[in-house]
């Protein structure tokens, strides 16, 4: 027996710090270790754990220090762009053209400032959403079992570990059984090391051979345990760590290396085409001083050096819209990814279904039974003292043969906490009357093989005193398939009799089509002093069948509509029978009557003959069931090779494989395994399919976003090209000043584009088929686009500035305009970008009020600046007259109607390759 608690905080802390100082927790034995940190069988106390924490601090290691504001706004300087725009700064004050200087100064601190904000601020909402990922533990606190926040552990606690857990702090273990954990995020070791309570270590072992010991960050593949907690947060083996990951570089996700290779490909081009014009001016005599300026402002205008930061905001802000939505996102770029998704693979239990198990049947091998309700009523009226007898039992090895926990409240409900199925258990058993505690009184627990996934079963064994000759009590809980083998009996009105393998498979049929997840029950003996072993469960007693039933979620059934209307193609993947995997896909109305389910024993002979006939098995398929984890991450690697963009969502250990391995993870939060967790990109805070789903229409709704902006920036960038080069070949001079082009480019253009980030859905996300993975961000649309767009605002510009010198305008004065004329386009062009299918007439002008006062800000920024005499003199600019605006603004909605005859010309023509292709399939 461990000893009791009986010291202070402070004494409590001092003896840790002595301990933490002198002693090494591998050397000392199970027992002495608790003594050390005054923790007793029962845990510490609820008040004593309060204390300690209180002492000793939560158990977390310190957040990676968020940047400040000046460390954010000095790095906006690092880019070979700025340093352009600073040379030219430097020339500029050299040449003594302070107006100049000076405007190109305010200029790059603006872009700054900007930058910096939305990177602070992104910071911050990051740092906000790791609050929402918080792990539970289970540790035994006063006697009983808790689920608490890991933060709140301390030293001396007692924690339990099962397959799947993440361990939360260093633990020195009590207990074992079959343990091996995953300690390469700590010792860099790829395989599972196997871990034994009762082995003593020397002093000078290394942490990676320290065998009776977890460590804080390491996963438990497989096993259970039970550890005492001695080092929390900063003192743990990963808290010594903690300074390294903190000054690890992350990577760039792929979606943003395409835009970075994107973006140096175009500055390549552009950069050329600027080096071409400059030629030719510096041959016509232009002074070099201008050409070098223009060069300058034209090359930073026409490169879209804010993409980065403007994709950055676009996915924060489906982030955030996320999260209002259910849904975690672990990565940034997974915000996108979901809604590229093509294939769903769904795990079922607590995904589709409320994973609210209730053993509502026990199903008897000679075909009677009882049903639980409220209480325990037979199935039939005529039921005899035998059938009570026999579900007495069923009870007893329910209870038994358990890990859950169910304890009363004092507002007369209660609490359960362990495994959905543990739990629908004991409280059938209670509903018969039966304690669990009491009945461990009776039969004390001596031996114990868990439940794990490849397994299949779970069983204990009990000193019995009732048992002849002290023979032990044996219950054991599990598939049916996998007890039959262990049964020679089946306990019947008549008694015991010979086990009939076909009458109680028939039944388990039954109850598997009506939906039921069915598990059979159990028991034996083993001799007194016989250890509990896989080799001695032989020549049981199957005692009946509990079908237990899950609820559909309410939104499942509208969630899988929505994803066929959406081109998805959703599959169900479950451990559970295939007829009770096929009776809730039809209720899902994800397969029709007469389809059949494919399962394990399907794969594993598909797999023996190659990947093309897993491939053709895999291609249509709808419902797995009965499939190992292994088999999980075969299915999604053959949905891959066919070309699909897989998501996968799971919540267990045996769905990590999977989970790691599809283009997007998605995990269950609540109840979810830590290592489905660590192994996905986006959390469900509700494990509802239905936030799947949402989370897929906010990835497409995000896509479009970041398509619409670089339409944008892409589209006036190009018209400027245009306009130069147009200006060059006619021999007139420069259109646009180089102060002028800067103030267009990063003053009234970059305002209007945060507005396209901000951009609501247009309401057809969902019923659009999903876009080829293979799709290149700037594909053809977009190109043709780009190129209409670029010409009719370039040509245009240049017809005015052409005709107003034919006019007999000043060079300065046509500049004005031509300048005007631009900012018109870019609040002309910023609505274009709104959609690449519907007209603008047909989208709700007030649907984005930030993009409609953006626009009228870069419009109301220009007009101020054409009235005050500062402006005045950095941009040469002067006030225009309201007919001058009017007519500008004229030319300026010319744009919009070649968007429009463009977007007419695209919709005629998937019209007309439609009816084609339906005249040809006729």
């Amino acid at each position: 027996m461990f000893t009791s608690i009986t010291a202070q905080p402070d004494s409590v802390k001092a003896k840790m710090t002595d301990t933490d100082a002198q002693r090494q927790w591998h050397c000392l034995p199970a027992k002495e270790a608790a003594n050390r940190l005054d923790s007793g069988e029962e845990g510490l106390s609820v008040e004593e754990a309060n204390h300690r924490l209180a002492a000793y601090g939560p158990n977390t290691l310190p957040q990676p220090r968020l940047p400040g504001f000046l460390h954010l706004f000095l790095r906006q300087f690092v880019s070979p762009l700025i340093y352009v725009l600073l040379a030219a700064m430097v020339v500029s004050l050299i040449a003594g053209k302070f107006a100049d200087a000076t405007f190109i100064g305010l200029i790059l601190l603006l872009n700054a400032l900007i930058g910096a904000l939305q990177e602070y601020h992104a910071h911050r909402s990051a740092q906000a959403l790791r609050k929402l990922m918080v792990s539970r533990a289970r540790v035994i606190r006063g006697g009983e079992i808790l689920e608490i926040d890991a933060e709140s552990l301390v030293p001396g606690d007692l924690l339990l570990l099962a397959s799947g857990d993440r361990v939360p702090a260093d633990l020195r273990l009590l207990e074992s059984v079959g343990l091996e954990v995953d300690e390469s995020v700590l010792t860099g070791e790829s395989l599972p090391v196997s871990k034994n309570s009762d082995l003593l270590c020397d002093a000078d072992t290394p942490v990676a051979e320290r065998i009776n010991q977890c460590f804080a960050g390491s996963l438990v593949t497989s096993g259970r345990a039970r550890g005492l907690v001695t080092a929390t947060g900063l003192h743990t083996e990963m808290g010594k760590l903690s300074l390294t990951l903190e000054s690890a570089e992350t990577v760039q996700p792929p979606l943003f290396q395409r835009i970075e290779r994107f973006s140096k490909k175009l500055t390549i081009a552009l950069l050329t085409t600027v080096a071409i014009l400059a030629a030719i001016e510096l041959a016509r005599d232009t002074p070099p001083l201008v050409i070098f300026m223009t060069a300058v402002a034209l090359a930073v205008s026409a490169i879209p050096e804010g993409l980065p930061m403007a994709l950055t905001v676009v996915l924060s802000i489906a982030t955030r819209r996320m999260v209002k939505r259910n849904v975690i996102v672990r990565k940034l770029v997974a915000v996108e990814s979901l809604g590229s998704c093509t294939v769903i693979a769904a795990d079922k239990t607590g995904t589709l279904t409320e994973n609210r198990l209730t053993a509502s049947e026990v199903a008897f091998c000679d075909g009677e039974g009882f049903t639980v309700d409220g209480g325990i009523l037979p199935s039939h009226p005529q039921s005899s003292p035998v059938d009570h007898a026999i579900m007495a039992r069923v009870a007893r090895a329910a209870a038994l043969c358990n890990e859950a926990e169910l304890h009363p409240l004092e507002n007369g409900q209660w609490h359960s906490s362990g495994d959905a199925v543990d739990q629908a258990l004991l409280v059938m058993a209670h509903k018969t009357g039966f304690s669990r505690a009491q009945l461990l009184q009776t039969y004390p627990l001596k031996g114990q093989i868990h439940y794990e996934p490849a397994l299949g079963f779970a069983a204990t064994s009990h000193a019995n005193p009732q048992g002849q000759g002290g023979r032990q009590l044996v219950c054991v809980k599990g598939a049916l398939e996998k007890l039959l083998p262990m049964c020679s009996r089946m306990a019947t009105a008549d008694g015991d009799v010979p086990l009939d393998s076909a009458s109680i498979t028939e039944q388990m049929h039954r109850l598997a089509e009506r939906g039921a997840r069915v598990l059979a029950l159990a028991e034996g003996e083993l001799g007194e002093s016989e250890t509990l072993s896989q080799e001695k469960l032989q020549n049981l007693c199957l005692l009946g069948l509990a079908a237990m039933f899950d609820p559909l979620r309410p939104e499942a059934a509208a969630a899988v509509e929505e994803c066929k209307q959406a081109g998805i193609h959703l599959c169900m993947l479950t451990g559970d029978h295939p007829h009770t995997a096929l009776s809730i896909a039809r209720e899902l109305k994800l397969a029709e009557q007469g389809d059949k389910a494919v399962t394990g024993t399907d794969l594993a002979q598909a797999e023996a003959r190659g990947e093309a006939a897993v491939d053709a098995l895999t291609a249509d398929t709808r419902v797995y069931a009965r499939v190992s984890p292994e088999q999980k991450l075969t299915i999604v690697q053959s949905l891959q090779r066919q070309g699909e963009f897989v998501a996968v969502t799971g919540d267990g250990v045996n769905d990590a494989p999977a989970l790691n391995s599809a283009h997007v993870g998605v995990a269950m939060g609540e109840q979810g395994t830590e290592v489905a967790k660590e192994s996905a990109d986006l959390l469900l805070a509700d494990d509802n399919f239905a936030s799947v789903v949402a989370g897929v229409e906010e990835g497409r709704i995000a896509y479009r976003n970041i398509r619409k902006v670089i339409f944008f920036l892409i589209s006036t960038g190009a018209a400027e090209v245009v306009l130069f080069i147009l200006t060059t070949a006619f021999g007139l001079p420069l259109p646009l000043t180089a102060v002028q082009l800067l103030w267009l480019n990063l003053v009234t253009n970059s305002v209007q584009s945060i507005g396209l980030a901000l951009e609501p859905g247009e309401g057809d996300e969902m019923q659009r088929p999903p876009r080829s993975p293979q799709e290149s961000l700037f594909d053809p649309l977009m190109l043709r686009r780009v190129i209409t767009a670029g010409l009719v605002m370039g040509g245009l510009a240049f017809g005015c500035f052409y005709w107003l010198l034919e006019q007999g305008w000043e060079v300065d004065a046509a500049r004005n305009s031509v300048l005007l004329l631009m900012v018109l386009f870019e609040n002309v062009q910023v609505f274009n970008s709104r959609s690449e299918y519907r007209s603008i007439f047909r989208q709700p002008l007030f649907s984005n009020s930030i993009l409609l006062l953006g626009t009228l800000a870069g419009q109301g920024i220009h007009i101020l600046s054409l009235y005050s005499p500062l402006m005045q003199d950095l941009l040469g600019v002067s006030p225009v007259s309201a007919r001058e605006w009017v007519t500008l603004l004229t030319v300026a909605l010319l744009q919009l109607l070649a968007m429009e005859l463009l977007l007419s010309i695209t919709r005629w023509r998937k019209r007309k390759t439609a009816d084609s292709l339906k005249t040809y399939i006729t």
